[in-house]
């Protein structure tokens, strides 16, 4: 048997929505083969839906490529058919991982007296076996980290549950800010991972419009989720062509999200000795994201094409942040921040005999003036990362990701010297 080109082997395993195949030809892959299949009440309610699989698949395939252009891990590659994608090979973890912002489904049957749109802040975080039979527990941090589980090799204790938390919020919100481009509202969803061959934790399995609670304009009355179909006590033709509509809304939707591209980073150096400087600041900000572009310009000695420079980056229609690089006498920030109202960052070439007055001259800036200073190029691409991130969900996301892998970092570390699980 073959889709979309690719020799199929064994059946992996099968679930209610799809099915995972071995793939010969790409050793440590599989073809995961989505069915028209939808499903609700652990596989209670369930109906064949014709057209539900190319959806599926669609709608994943645009969130997990969301996903790893801002560097969150995930199994997914690319799509093979237009009901079928390749995915590195994984061990599930049998927890689903769900994040909410608003109260609403089984957490108010769960606990009673809190009302129905109970904003969370931090959004809430919490985990249920994976177990059909019994309804899918919900299960505390205790209960998943006493449990012990051992997947490829990989034993899931503290350290891997803070991880898959972390995770689990981090993707939330990114898809979160990713909805609200689209004025909808997204209200819970769940996730799941899995450990691939080489031991690493993997965002896994699929998130599409069964995974997730939509609501446009924030209204629940327009809920476009299957949380419609699970609603219906009789299900007719006309109800599946509703939920079918619905989901093909959502990858519609998706398929609007034109990464924005209405920003960018100047910086200007005072002189050409400075070039090594900015080129550091540069690569930093590429990493984030940006776009960059590089300039020279003394305010002390060419004060007036300093000023043009300004002027023509402030009409151009986007949102622009300066850095200065300027050492000894820094007017060039200055200067900026007093004729501008556009962010200026400061980022001073020291030098070790001068260290002291380099960094003094742009701290000790008239009245009236709002220029920040920081001393190193990584620092000076993160504020202007942070100043952009503000309106732009690519940019916030990977400073969120970058904030994921330090923690990640700090946590393996720790484990790996205290050794102790």
């Amino acid at each position: 048997m073959e889709v979309g080109g690719y020799k199929l082997g064994s059946l992996v395993i099968e679930g209610k929505t799809k099915q995972v195949y071995d793939l010969p030809a790409v050793p440590g892959h599989v073809l995961l083969l989505n069915k028209d299949r939808i499903t609700a009440g652990d596989g209670v309610k369930a109906h064949d839906l014709v057209g539900k699989a190319a959806i599926s698949n669609k709608t994943n395939a645009k969130v997990m490529e969301i996903l790893n252009s801002v560097g969150v891990k995930t199994a997914f590659v690319k799509i093979a058919s237009d009901n079928a994608f390749i995915s590195k090979k994984c061990e599930m973890i049998p927890i689903e991982w769900v994040t909410r912002r608003l109260a609403t489904g089984s957490f108010l049957r769960r606990n009673t007296g809190v009302p129905e749109g109970y904003r969370f802040y931090p959004p809430k975080f919490e985990t249920f076996y994976k177990d059909d039979a019994n309804h899918d527990p919900q299960w505390s941090e205790e209960q998943l980290v006493s449990a012990k589980f051992k997947v490829n090799g990989l034993t899931i204790g503290q350290t891997e549950y803070d991880i898959m938390r972390k995770t689990s919020v981090l993707v939330f919100e990114v898809l979160e800010k990713v909805w609200a481009t689209r004025n909808c509202a997204l209200i819970d969803m769940k996730i799941e991972f899995g450990v691939d061959e080489k031991g690493e934790i993997l965002l896994a399995d699929i998130i599409d419009s069964d995974s997730w609670r939509l609501w446009p304009s924030g209204d629940k009355r327009l809920m476009k989720d299957k949380q419609v179909y699970r609603n219906l006590t009789t299900v007719t033709e006309a109800d599946l062509d509703t939920v079918k509509r619905n989901f093909q809304w959502v990858s519609e939707e998706l398929d609007r999200l034109l990464p924005p591209n209405d920003h960018l980073v100047v910086i200007l150096m005072g002189s050409p000795s400075d070039e090594e400087h900015c080129q550091t600041i540069k690569k930093h900000c590429v990493a984030l994201g940006l776009n960059v572009d590089i300039r020279v310009t003394s305010a002390h000695k060419g004060t007036e094409d300093t000023l043009k420079i300004v002027r023509h980056y402030e009409s151009l229609p986007l949102k622009v942040v300066f850095i200065a690089v300027a050492g000894r006498s820094n007017g060039l920030g200055p200067v900026i921040s007093g004729n501008s109202t556009l962010p200026v960052i400061n980022c001073p070439p020291v030098k070790t005999d001068n260290v002291d007055l380099d960094i003094w001259s742009s701290l000790n800036v008239p009245s009236g003036l709002g220029c920040s200073t920081v001393m190193y190029p990584e620092a000076a691409a993160l504020h202007a990362a942070q100043i952009h991130g503000l309106s732009n969900y690519i940019i916030w996301s990977k400073l969120r990701v970058k904030q994921l892998n330090n923690f990640v970092s700090l946590k393996t570390a720790d484990k790996k010297l205290y050794n102790v699980e």
